[in-house]
């Protein structure tokens, strides 16, 4: 498979080049549409980068009501010049908790509607005016702002990218004068229906291609502007390309695991369809509008006005259509995309053919790809991410206790289940590290080993402070790996004063796995969670103490031999150190402003692993 992705990469490549060589309006067609959409990246990275770690408090501010998402979407559509990107960022955010559902929906709104904006502009500018000497001036200044500073050098990107936007235009413009006699589809006579579908799955097609329905758009206005298009046919590829920058969002909220994204993802298709259709059936109804209002201004010659007009005219009734359900809209995507309940991981994995050598692995949660897109979003996730670590981390290790999860939460341990020899078909504690612990920490290296975006020191700090939480997790449970294998032996064993060791250890570890589990949830004042902490210090240092005195002690008395009392010393450091890894983790979250959300490991209802 990835041999025929290459193949047909090269086959693509290839044939541009013939083409490039067999027609020079064809080569200044593809050049412009390049350099546009270059345009547009950098202006989009410029933004990105500016904003820096403000987004969260503009987004915050910018969703606080349904109207002012709504201008946020326009306005971001309006700066990015790209509605589909504006919907996958929105997404981004929705996913990482950075906005609620129904902001969310507002800026969708406010994305469709700004993406009329650059049509309006490219219609009042008409086809013969240049934008090229704009462009030459921004270029400079844009290179020269690079050299003052990583502030100044992001501001110097987006002048660049308005730069490079305005060159592709007129690069766009001139291939179509040259090119479009190839592409002259006024001649094209098939009416009604069928024409109609036609022409809508074009602009579908091309917007799916492009990845923008601004770019689809502006390829309109050219053909538009140099008669290769009709008003009917560019109407109906302008409907094409709304329902096609619908795709990208569907295909890429789909792919996340986050309820919440693709909830948001569902409610952008909807719209787009939904409005998409309405102004399909409406066509020649909202076309008669469309050339009595250009009548009435003086525009009936005008036909770049009247399809910016259009298209304005169709994404305002979708708006009205949908503004009042808002609410209803939000509540019916919860019922039709409600969260997922964890399945019971363990009775899959008993049920495994022996066979199967490599298991399934778990994987991130809430790590999404268009989360990397800003610094606050890409910590959200991450945090999220190590509270997913870190409840799994926890029943990981109980179960190398061979001891059902439930006994997390139990404030007085079962004294029957600790004195239990292990059940048959108990759970391998190397097994559980390599289906749900593995594959969730490699997840979180390469997702923060992406991470481009220049951070402020307290970012970088969270970042290091995140990675060490990350380490300490897998160290307990490989601790935990390692401390399993004499456990079971000697709880198999019948009863002596090695066993009755072994049984004190599982109590005590248990009971510290308890204790941190509440203190990363307790909701307590700065001061009694930190001597809280230092009591389960002193308890834990008090039980290392205790527990070597009474070895020797039972070395003198004859109870234990040299080998036994070595696996003992041996396995109360994994003991310790288990617990030393938890309280670091623990001790980063405290430190750090950024990091407090990871005291809300281990939540209730968020059991990962269960019991057959």
């Amino acid at each position: 498979m990835k041999y025929l992705r290459w193949v047909m990469l090269l086959l693509m490549v290839l044939g541009l080049m013939a083409s490039f060589w067999f027609s020079q309006g064809w080569l200044q067609l593809c050049a412009g549409l390049a350099v546009f959409l270059f345009g547009m990246q950098c202006l989009e990275e410029g933004l990105r980068q500016l904003a820096g770690s403000k987004l969260e408090q503009i987004l915050g501010h910018s969703t606080a009501t349904p109207f002012k998402g709504l201008l946020f979407g326009v306005g971001g559509t309006l700066l990015l010049q790209s509605s589909t990107l504006v919907s996958l960022l929105t997404i981004a955010f929705i996913s990482t908790g950075l906005i609620q559902l129904a902001g969310g929906i507002a800026i969708l709104f406010g994305a469709n509607l700004g993406a009329t904006s650059g049509i309006w502009l490219l219609a009042l500018a008409g086809q013969n005016l240049s934008l090229s000497p704009l462009a030459l001036p921004l270029l400079v200044f844009g290179v020269l702002a690079g050299f003052f500073g990583s502030r100044s050098k992001s501001a110097g990107r987006i002048v660049l990218g308005v730069a490079f936007i305005f060159l592709g235009i007129d690069q766009i413009k001139e291939g179509f004068s040259s090119f479009g006699d190839g592409l002259d589809m006024t001649g094209y006579q098939e009416g009604g229906l069928r024409g109609a579908l036609l022409f809508t799955a074009i602009g579908m097609a091309i917007t799916v291609v492009l990845q923008s329905s601004h770019a689809t758009l502006m390829l309109t206005l050219a053909a538009l502007a140099g008669g290769q298009l009709e008003l009917g046919q560019s109407l109906a590829i302008a409907i094409g390309s709304n329902v096609g920058s619908s795709v990208t969002t569907g295909f890429v909220g789909s792919l996340g695991g986050n309820r919440s994204g693709q909830r948001l993802a569902l409610a952008h298709v909807l719209f787009n369809l939904v409005t998409g259709v309405l102004a399909f059936v409406l066509l020649q109804p909202l076309t008669w509008l469309v050339l009595k209002l250009a009548g009435l201004l003086g525009l009936s010659d005008n036909s770049l006005i009247q399809l910016a007009m259009f298209h304005t005219l169709f994404n305002a009734m979708g708006v009205l259509l949908f503004w009042p359900l808002q609410g209803r809209l939000a509540q019916q995507l919860i019922r039709w995309l409600p969260e997922r309940s964890e399945p019971q991981v363990l009775i899959t994995e008993l049920a495994m053919p022996a066979a199967i050598s490599e298991p399934e692995r778990t994987r991130a949660r809430y790590l999404n790809e268009r989360a990397l897109d800003s610094v606050e979003s890409a910590s959200v996730a991450v945090v999220q991410e190590l509270g997913h670590l870190g409840r799994l981390s926890l029943e990981v290790i109980c179960h190398a206790l061979f001891l059902p999860v439930d006994q997390l939460a139990q404030a007085r341990a079962d004294e029957r289940l600790l004195q239990a020899r292990p059940g048959p078909g108990g759970f391998d504690a190397d097994h559980l590290y390599q289906c749900h612990i593995k594959g969730v920490y490699a997840d979180l290296l390469s997702f923060m080993g992406r991470m481009e975006l220049p951070m402020d020191e307290a970012h970088q700090q969270f970042w290091v402070g995140c990675q060490l939480a990350a380490l300490q997790l897998v160290d307990a449970v490989k601790d935990a790996k390692h401390l399993q294998k004499n456990l079971g032996h000697y709880l198999e064993a019948s009863p002596s004063a090695v066993r009755e060791a072994y049984v004190e250890l599982r109590r005590h570890l248990l009971f510290s796995l308890h204790e941190v589990r509440e203190l990363a949830r307790a909701d307590l004042p700065e001061e009694a969670w930190r001597s809280r902490l230092q009591w389960l210090d002193g308890q834990a240092a008090g039980f290392d103490a205790q527990f070597r005195q009474r070895l020797f002690a039972d070395v003198r008395n004859g109870r234990l031999d040299g080998l036994q009392t070595s696996s003992l010393m041996n396995d109360l450091g994994y003991v310790s150190r288990i617990f030393q890894s938890l309280r670091n983790v623990l001790m980063l979250g405290d430190e750090q402003a950024l990091f407090r959300e990871l005291r809300r490991l281990g939540e209730d209802g968020e059991r990962l692993i269960q019991l057959a």
